[in-house]
């Protein structure tokens, strides 16, 4: 596989800028990846093209006021856009600035926080804030609003780039899967007999990082914090057990279980993973995927790709953009069923 196996023309024009009124008005693409059939849906049809006896497993994560602005010792102004919090003061961050500051300089941010500079890691900086963070973050910080939405985020943003059940704070984009679901929903899909439960993946900023090595297997990915629990273990175990179907909301959901299973069974994990799932990969958990529409040449599109096969996704994709669907984090959705190499092959493990 080829860098360019994963590239399409994407008109700019369906780029969501703004999220639709209501979270469940978005379009569903359903994708069976056994024949490549594709069905144009709403995704307040989710629960009828679902199962009862189906799971469904959600990204519990919570998106944090992750952008700050201030300025150096020289008054020349910054941008903090947060990668991960490592302790009560410490962070890892990109900076923007007219020159990087130099480890021991003095950051100052609004509110009159102050931040040492303490280390670098590649293109990101170590910060040593003279506050606790998180109660500061939620005063001075800002809806952390991808690069391809092209406007200052707004208050409204502050509920809608998050979803419905996000609990756990620390992820600084958005799980957008998840975003489509609102009480109505989880009503329906409780009405039908498909239940749901939870993990946890903290998205970082290396979500939005591009591919750029032609061979795809040389990239390195991203570390990601996962906390995957005993009884949602058990669950999963015991809708399997009854010939349900593990669907996943959305590719950090998929990389969170696959990440847990990679002993050969699905166990408890808490710690970080750096799982690259490409075309060929062994799906031991995953049955069914609910995912937003990802970047080209992404690793978001790869890991679609290896699950439905990789023909069968371009071409789903190239039919979401005659139909001039939504993309990317406030757009619409697909519901995909895995090719039939990866169904037998999941069934069998």
């Amino acid at each position: 596989m080829r860098l360019s196996d994963f590239d399409y023309e994407l008109p700019t024009e369906l780029i969501a800028q703004e999220p639709l009124p209501e979270r469940a008005q978005s379009r569903l693409l359903f994708v069976d990846g056994r024949d490549g059939r594709t069905e144009d849906r709403t995704f307040a049809e989710l629960p009828e093209l679902l199962e009862p006896g189906d799971l469904l497993v959600i990204n519990d994560t919570r998106v944090i006021p992750a952008r700050l602005h201030g300025f150096k010792d020289s008054g020349g102004r910054i941008e903090m856009l947060l990668e991960r919090v490592s302790g009560e003061r410490t962070v890892l961050v990109q900076l923007r600035a007219s020159r990087a500051p130099r480890v021991g300089a003095t950051l100052h941010f609004d509110g009159g926080a102050r931040a040492t500079v303490e280390g670098r890691r590649g293109k990101l900086f170590e910060l040593l804030f003279d506050r606790e963070l998180e109660p500061y973050l939620e005063s001075h910080g800002e809806v952390p609003l991808p690069p391809y939405i092209e406007r200052a985020p707004r208050d409204d943003d502050v509920v809608r780039y998050q979803t419905v059940y996000a609990d756990n704070p620390g992820a600084v984009a958005a799980p957008t899967a998840g975003l489509h679901f609102d009480a109505a929903l989880f009503a329906a899909l409780a009405e039908r007999g498909i239940g749901y439960d939870r993990l946890t993946l903290h998205v970082g900023l290396g979500t939005f990082s591009p591919v750029y090595a032609e061979n795809i297997r040389e990239h390195r990915l991203h570390a990601e914090s996962v906390n995957v629990s005993a009884a949602l273990c058990e669950r999963v175990a015991a809708a399997k057990a009854r010939g349900g179907r593990v669907v996943a909301v959305g590719t950090t959901t998929v990389r969170a279980l696959e990440a847990a299973a990679h002993g050969g069974t699905l166990a408890p994990f808490a710690g970080e993973t750096r799982l690259f799932i490409l075309p060929g990969f062994k799906f031991r958990v995953v049955d069914a995927m609910v995912t937003n529409f990802h970047l080209p040449r992404s690793s978001l599109l790869m890991l679609v790709a290896a699950f439905a096969g990789r023909e069968c996704v371009m071409a789903a994709y190239r039919h979401a953009v005659t139909k001039r669907y939504r993309f990317f984090s406030y757009g619409d959705a697909m519901l995909t069923l895995p090719a039939a190499q990866v169904s037998e092959r999941n069934h069998a493990l």
